[in-house]
This record gives structure tokens, C-alpha cells and sequence, in this order.
């Protein structure tokens, strides 16, 4: 069954089972009036050929049979990041005469994986996933098969797929650097929870930029699994309780930049203590100070992914490509507070 093109049929299990159409049709949906052995034999062949019940045959790939629909499963569609680049392969997709299926996983694997197969099940043309899982071997049979799935933002683990991501690592270090050098050794780092690998990424480029100035960063002023705005307002809350408090936050991700301001506006200190967010918002530059970030080109990120979903649903075959973007370091204000004399 090695040399086989694309995905198995009905017609293929029955085949391979000895039974007919009818019998296999029954035991992938469940029913009764099957003997066991007979269902254990059409069970044992489906895993053998990798049969997925309602997610169609390959040749449901072909341009004459395609759904003209794009699934695209992000984090959460309501963070500016997300949105954005929603935006972006909806532009795409629309210029294809496409539509666009999208849905917010919030971090939750079994969310991702039931998501996943009910959009190959409307057969889909193509998949678009921020994965929240730490693998994504469940998706092989359905790469192999030849379903286009292009990641954003992580990279895949388990399956051989296209993806576009940012350099986290080094836009954090850049964030970090930017703070040491206005004299900050004090810096409080925000971070996701610490399986992502965008949060790891970029708790790593922090501890880095340290690093090669011969310094380390205080522990006790690195917090990680924070999951919105609301509880990174608190940590910085509880941060500047500190008998020494921190003179400077790298926050790891816009939302986290946005509870930090809230935090300091609080206090009283939004002048006084320094911050850089990793990653733009709306209105970041009409705070008073206007908020320096880490910018990632949404846009752009957005242009490539659909770039390389749409040549994969055109048919190219080529290996996969890996894509990296460059953050930029945008100086508004408020990353450039030095440190209390």
C-alpha cells in the first residue's frame, strides 16, 4: 500500500477485507447486523490504508470538485495579531473567488483537533493553522492524501507542511537589548504559556540579550502562563510591590504589552518605568508614551501564507517551505525611559 496516490475509498477497504461496499459503510458509521470478526477485519483494513469516513476521496481535490472554501484556524480571531491576519487571507482568498472558514482555538488541543476534522469534512480546500497542539501528527493521512495545510506563526511538529513564522528569538533579544541599552538591568519579562514555542522563543531571546552582555536576569521578575491583559496587569501590579521593582517590562505579546500600560497608568508610573511590547496594536501610538514594539508585518506574514496555500491547491508538489520573518524595532516612547538616577 506504499505506492498508493492520495486517499483511500470505500471501495479500496472493502477490497482489502473481502466484503462489500455495503458492510464497510456500515461499520465506519457504527451500525449494527455486523459480526465481529468481519467488523475487526474492515476495521483493521481501514488503518491500514489510512481511511478517514466523510472526508472524500482525493480525487474531491481536483479543480473541477473544488469547494471554493479555506479554512483557517487561528488563536483567537478577537487579538489585533489574528485579526489582522484574517484579514490578510481573506483579501487573498476573495481575489481567488474563495471564502474563508475561520475559528479562535484559544490554546485548546482537543478544540484544534475536532476543528480540524470538521473542516475537512466540508471539504475544504486548504487549511491555514496556528496550532495549539504540541504535535500535529494526526494531520499526516490527510497531508499525505494531499490536503495544502500551511502554519503560521509556529512551526509543525510530527507532520511535513508548509509554514510562516516570525523570528521570535531574535525579535525579543532586540526588544531586550533596546532596554539594556538605555541602562535597564532590572527588566521584568512577560511571557504565554511556557509550551508555545512562540513564548519559549521569545523568553529565550530575552535571557540571550543578557547573555552576551555578561548579565543575568533577575528570576524573580520573569513571569510566564499569563493568558490575556487582565492577569499581566496584575503581575505587573505585583511586580512593582517589589521592594526593588522592576525599571523596565519586555511584555512577550501585544495583550500582555496592553495590561502592562494599564498596570503603570495605575501606579501613576506610565512615564516612569520602560516597556517594549513584542508585537503592534491599534492605537499603541496614541498612548501617552506611545508604546515601542516589536512589529511584526502582519500583512506580509498573511501575503505568504496564502501565497503558498494557493500554489499547494494549484498543485505544487515541491518540499516544504520553511518562511521567516524579520521583526523591526518601532521607537515610540516608552521603551526609551531610562532608569531611575
Amino acid at each position: 500500500m506504499a505506492d498508493r496516490v492520495g486517499r483511500a475509498t470505500m471501495r479500496d477497504v472493502a477490497a482489502l477485507a473481502g466484503v462489500s461496499i455495503k458492510t464497510v459503510s456500515r461499520v465506519v458509521n457504527d451500525e449494527p447486523g455486523v459480526a465481529e470478526p468481519v467488523r475487526e477485519r474492515v476495521q483493521e483494513a481501514v488503518t491500514r490504508l489510512d481511511y478517514s469516513h466523510n472526508l472524500g476521496a482525493s480525487n474531491l481535490r481536483r479543480a473541477a470538485s473544488r469547494s471554493g472554501l479555506i479554512g483557517a484556524l487561528l488563536q483567537d480571531v478577537s487579538n489585533s495579531f489574528s485579526a489582522a491576519l484574517l484579514r490578510s487571507l481573506e483579501d487573498a482568498a476573495r481575489s481567488r473567488g474563495s471564502a474563508i472558514l475561520s475559528a479562535s482555538l484559544d490554546e485548546e488541543p482537543d478544540r484544534e483537533r475536532s476543528l480540524v476534522q470538521d473542516l475537512v469534512t466540508r471539504r475544504v480546500d486548504g487549511l491555514v493553522i496556528m496550532p495549539s497542539t504540541l504535535r500535529q501528527d494526526y494531520l499526516s493521512s490527510e497531508v499525505r492524501a494531499g490536503m495544502p495545510v500551511v502554519f503560521v506563526d509556529r512551526e509543525p511538529r510530527g507532520v511535513a507542511a508548509d509554514s510562516v513564522s516570525v523570528e521570535n528569538r531574535e525579535g525579543a533579544q532586540m526588544g531586550t537589548e533596546h532596554l539594556l541599552a538605555q541602562g535597564h538591568r532590572r527588566i521584568a519579562c512577560l511571557t504565554d504559556l511556557p509550551e508555545i514555542a512562540t513564548a519559549q522563543n521569545r523568553l529565550a531571546g530575552f535571557t540571550q540579550a543578557f547573555a552576551e552582555r555578561g548579565l543575568r536576569p533577575d528570576a524573580r521578575l520573569t513571569i510566564s502562563g499569563l493568558r490575556g491583559a487582565a492577569a499581566a496587569e496584575e503581575a505587573v501590579v505585583q511586580l512593582l510591590d517589589l521592594d526593588r521593582p522592576p525599571t523596565a517590562v519586555f511584555a512577550g505579546r501585544n495583550d500582555l504589552a496592553q495590561g502592562t500600560v494599564r498596570a503603570l497608568r495605575r501606579r501613576g508610573l506610565s512615564e516612569s518605568v520602560a516597556v517594549v511590547g513584542f508585537d503592534d496594536f491599534p492605537l499603541a501610538d496614541l498612548l501617552t508614551p506611545g508604546l515601542t514594539v516589536i512589529r511584526q508585518d502582519v500583512g506580509r506574514i498573511g501575503r505568504l501564507t496564502a501565497d503558498l496555500l494557493m500554489a499547494r491547491i494549484d498543485g505544487d508538489r515541491s518540499a516544504p517551505h520553511r518562511v521567516i520573518v524579520e521583526p523591526t524595532l518601532v521607537v515610540r516612547g516608552s521603551g526609551e525611559i531610562p532608569p531611575p538616577s
